[in-house]
C-alpha cells in the first residue's frame, strides 16, 4: 500500500492504482470519456486531466499510476480551464442533436458539457460529417456524434473477442467502422450501446420510443439462461421498455448478452391473459371457475400414477415448490424439471452446479470444456473464460465439436470416449491436468442430457477424483446448466418421487401409449408436443407457445417481469427476481393458481399466501433464504455408470436467439435469427 494526497486528503491505495481509480475509490469525481473500468487504458480523450505537484504539465489521471508522497489536485482553476478547452474541442464537430438523440438524458457528453462547456463556439468552420455504418438489427449508428473514445473498439477486441470494429484514416478524419460488411457477429454486441458515452451507438429496436426520465427502474434477475445475470428492468406504465445490466462482479460484471437485453419485446406478444378451454378442437376463452372445474373433474378419482407434471425452463422456485405440494396432495410421484431428459445422478449437489463459481474461472490454470459451447449456452461465462485467457498462464481444452469460442484452445477430442482416454492418461492433455495447480472441468448440460449422459457424468466425476480437481478450498468440477429453473428445481426435489416415479421422457412415453391420462405443463415448452398421444394436457404459463398450442386447458400466469420469485443460477446462488409491472388481464401467480386448483379438488396446501409459501420453501431448502450467497457443496462421489458413446458431441443450442417462449415471441429475436444467426453460427 502507498500513501498520497488528493485534494488535501491523505489516502492509501494499492500499488499500481491509477490516480483516476484512487479518486473513484474515495468518491472524488473525475470526468472521463475514454476510460472504462473493464477495458484497457486508451488515454485519448484528455478529459481526466489533473495536476500533480512537481510535474511541469497536467497529466491524464487514467494512465498515471499513484506514487508514494504524490500530491494531486483535481479541481483548481488551471484544471477546469484545461477541461473546458478539451470540451470545446469535442463539441467543435458534434451535431446539435440532443432534442432528437436517444442518448439524451443519459449522455456523458451532455452531462459534462453542462459542467465544462462554453455557451458559444469559437469555430467558424463547417462541422464534420460522417456516414452512418450498418451494424445489424440491434445497433443504430449516428457516427457524426462519435468522439473517438475507442471504447467500442476495445470492447470488441478485449471482452467480446470479435475484432469487428476498427478505425479508418487519422486525426480529424478518423472514422470508427466495421471491418467487414454486415452485422456485428457477437452475442455481446448490445453492450456497445451501454459503453458508448455519446449517442453514436444506440439501440435500434428502441429508437425514438422513450426518454430515460420517463422510465421506472426495478432491479431484477435475468432468466434467459442459467447465469443469473443481474439486470435492471425499465418500464413505462405497465410495459417493459428495456433491460440493462447491473453490476455484479461475481456473475456478469457489467455485461449482459443480446438475448437478455433485447428479447424483452417478446413480453408484449402472444401473451396469455385469460383461461382457455379446448372445445371441438379449438381453444375458447372461459372463466377461471369453469377452467378449474374442468380440471378438478378430470383429476377426480384419477389414479395418482396416471398424472404427471413437467416444469419448464423459466419456472421460479416458488412455482415448482407449490406444484410439488399440489402433486403431493394428490399422491402423484410423476414430476420432473428436466425437459431435456437429463438422467444423470443428482444425489450430490456438487454434481449439478458450478462449484468453482463463475469468478473462480479467473483462478484456474487448466480448463477442460466437455460437450459445451459456453459462448451460446452461457455468454457471460464465456466472457469470463476469455478474460482468464487474456490474463495469461492458462491452457484450455475442448471435447466436442470444434467452434469459435473467442479464445484459442486445444481440441482434445470429439466424443465422450475421450474422457476415458484422459482417465487412462492416453492423451497428452492428461499431463496438463496432472500438473495443474487449480484444474477445472466444465461439463455442458446438453452433453449430460445425451443417452450416455449418466455415463459421461460418472466419468467426469472419476476424472475430478483422478486429477484432484477438488483441492485447497477450490472445487474445479462444474456443470454448466442452461435453464434458469434447473438448479432450483433440483434443490427442491422436483424430480420423480419414489421407486416408480416417471421422469420427463417416461411421462411423454406413457402419455403416447395411453398410460398417462393427464399431463400438467408448468411453463414447459421446450419439448416435442406431438408425442403426447391423447393425454389431457393442462398448460400453465404466460405465452401462447408450444405447450399452450397443445393444451386442453390453458391457465394464464405472469412472466418473470411480473412477479417476485427465487431463481438459483448455475453456481447454486439463490437470487430473487422482482416484479416490475403488473400481470396482464386475468393472469394469476402460479402458486395462487395451484392453491385455487387444490381447493377445487377438495385438497388443501400448507400455505395460503406468498409469505407462507416462501417460509415453507426456505424451511425445505434453507440455502434459498441466503440470497446472493453460494453454499459450499461437500464433495462426494456420484454417478450411475454406463457405457460412453463414440457419437460426436454437438455443442450449443440449435438457435441462440430462440431458446424459450419469450424469445420466440420477440420480433427482434426473429430478426436476429434471420440476419445474424446464420452468420454467427458459422463463427461460433
Amino acid at each position: 500500500m502507498i500513501k498520497l494526497t488528493i485534494d488535501a486528503r491523505e489516502i492509501e491505495v494499492e500499488e499500481g492504482t491509477s490516480i483516476l481509480q484512487a479518486c473513484t475509490q474515495n468518491d472524488i469525481e473525475i470526468p472521463r470519456f475514454c476510460y472504462h473500468e473493464k477495458l484497457s487504458i486508451a488515454g485519448s480523450c484528455r478529459m481526466c486531466l489533473v495536476e500533480v505537484e512537481k510535474m511541469p504539465k497536467l497529466v491524464i489521471s487514467c494512465a498515471m499510476p499513484c506514487a508514494a508522497g504524490m500530491v494531486v489536485h483535481t479541481q483548481n482553476d488551471r484544471i477546469k480551464r484545461a477541461r473546458a478547452e478539451v470540451m470545446a474541442m469535442l463539441l467543435l464537430n458534434h451535431p446539435l442533436d440532443c432534442p432528437v438523440c436517444d442518448r439524451g438524458g443519459a449522455c456523458d457528453l451532455q452531462d459534462l458539457a453542462f459542467a465544462y462547456g462554453w455557451d458559444r463556439s469559437c469555430s467558424k468552420e463547417e462541422r464534420r460529417q460522417v456516414c452512418d455504418k450498418e451494424l445489424g438489427p440491434l445497433i443504430k449508428t449516428v457516427m457524426t456524434r462519435c468522439i473517438h473514445c475507442t471504447r467500442c473498439l476495445r470492447f470488441m477486441d478485449e471482452i467480446a473477442g470479435v475484432p469487428s470494429l476498427g478505425g479508418l484514416y487519422r486525426g480529424e478524419d478518423l472514422e470508427i467502422t466495421p471491418v467487414s460488411e454486415g452485422p456485428i457477429l457477437s452475442e455481446l454486441a448490445g453492450n456497445l450501446i451501454e459503453i458508448c458515452p455519446v449517442g453514436a451507438l444506440t439501440a435500434k429496436p428502441d429508437a425514438f420510443a422513450f426518454r430515460p426520465w420517463e422510465l421506472e427502474k426495478t432491479d431484477s434477475i435475468d432468466v434467459m439462461d442459467a447465469v443469473g445475470s443481474n439486470i435492471r428492468i425499465d418500464t413505462r406504465g405497465n410495459k417493459v421498455m428495456r433491460i440493462v445490466p447491473r453490476l455484479h462482479e461475481g456473475i456478469n460484471e457489467t455485461w449482459i448478452n443480446d438475448k437478455t437485453r433485447f428479447a424483452c419485446d417478446g413480453l408484449n406478444y402472444q401473451r396469455l391473459d385469460r383461461p382457455y378451454l379446448r372445445r371441438e378442437g379449438r381453444l375458447e376463452a372461459v372463466s377461471w371457475d369453469d377452467a378449474l372445474e374442468v380440471i378438478a373433474k378430470k383429476l377426480h378419482n384419477l389414479p395418482p400414477e396416471r398424472l404427471g407434471a413437467i416444469a419448464g425452463d423459466l419456472a421460479d422456485c416458488e412455482s415448482m415448490f407449490a406444484m410439488k405440494a399440489f402433486l403431493k396432495a394428490l399422491d402423484t410421484p410423476n414430476m420432473d424439471c428436466r425437459q431435456d431428459g437429463a438422467l444423470y445422478d443428482i444425489s450430490a449437489r456438487a454434481g449439478y452446479v458450478m462449484n468453482s463459481r463463475i469468478s473462480g474461472i479467473e483462478q484456474a490454470d487448466v480448463i477442460l470444456l466437455v460437450g459445451t459451447n459456453p459462448r451460446f449456452e452461457a455468454s457471460l461465462v464465456n466472457a469470463r473464460l476469455r478474460k482468464r485467457f487474456l490474463q495469461g498462464g492458462v491452457k484450455i481444452g475442448l471435447i466436442g465439436s470444434p467452434c469459435n469460442l473467442t479464445y484459442p484452445y486445444e481440441h482434445v477430442g470429439y466424443s465422450a470416449v475421450t474422457v476415458r482416454d484422459l482417465l487412462e492418461e492416453k492423451h497428452p492433455f492428461a499431463d496438463l491436468l496432472k500438473g495443474a495447480r487449480r484444474p477445472m472441468l466444465i461439463l455442458g448440460a446438453a452433453a449430460a442430457a445425451r443417452a450416455d449422459g449418466p455415463a459421461l457424468h460418472t466419468a467426469c466425476c472419476e476424472l475430478a477424483e483422478r486429477f484432484n480437481l477438488a483441492r485447497d478450498g477450490f472445487n474445479g468440477f462444474n456443470v454448466l446448466q442452461s435453464a434458469a429453473s434447473r438448479v432450483g428445481g433440483l434443490d427442491l426435489g422436483f424430480v420423480p418421487q419414489g421407486k416408480y416415479g416417471l421422469a420427463c421422457a417416461g411421462m411423454r412415453a406413457a402419455a403416447q401409449t395411453g398410460r398417462l391420462d393427464v399431463l400438467y405443463l408448468l411453463g414447459a415448452d421446450e419439448m416435442d408436443m406431438k408425442y403426447l398421444g391423447k393425454a389431457f394436457v393442462i398448460y400453465q404459463g404466460h405465452h401462447g407457445d408450444l405447450g399452450a398450442q397443445r393444451a386442453d386447458v390453458v391457465l394464464p400466469t405472469p412472466a418473470y417481469t411480473e412477479k417476485d420469485g427465487h431463481y438459483v443460477n448455475t453456481e447454486g446462488r439463490p437470487q430473487r427476481a422482482r416484479r416490475a409491472v403488473m400481470p396482464l388481464g386475468q393472469a394469476q401467480e402460479d402458486w395462487a393458481v395451484l392453491v385455487m386448483l387444490a381447493q377445487a379438488c377438495g385438497k388443501s396446501l400448507p400455505f395460503e399466501n406468498a409469505d407462507q409459501l416462501r417460509k415453507a420453501m426456505i424451511k425445505a431448502a434453507p440455502h434459498l433464504g441466503a440470497l446472493d450467497e453460494v453454499p459450499v457443496n461437500m464433495w462426494q462421489r456420484f454417478g450411475t455408470g454406463g457405457s460412453l458413446s463414440l457419437q460426436k458431441m454437438q455443442n450449443g443450442p440449435a438457435n441462440f436467439y430462440m431458446t424459450d417462449s419469450i424469445c420466440r415471441a420477440s420480433p427482434t429475436m426473429a430478426q436476429c435469427t434471420r440476419e445474424v444467426w446464420p452468420l454467427l453460427q458459422g463463427e461460433g
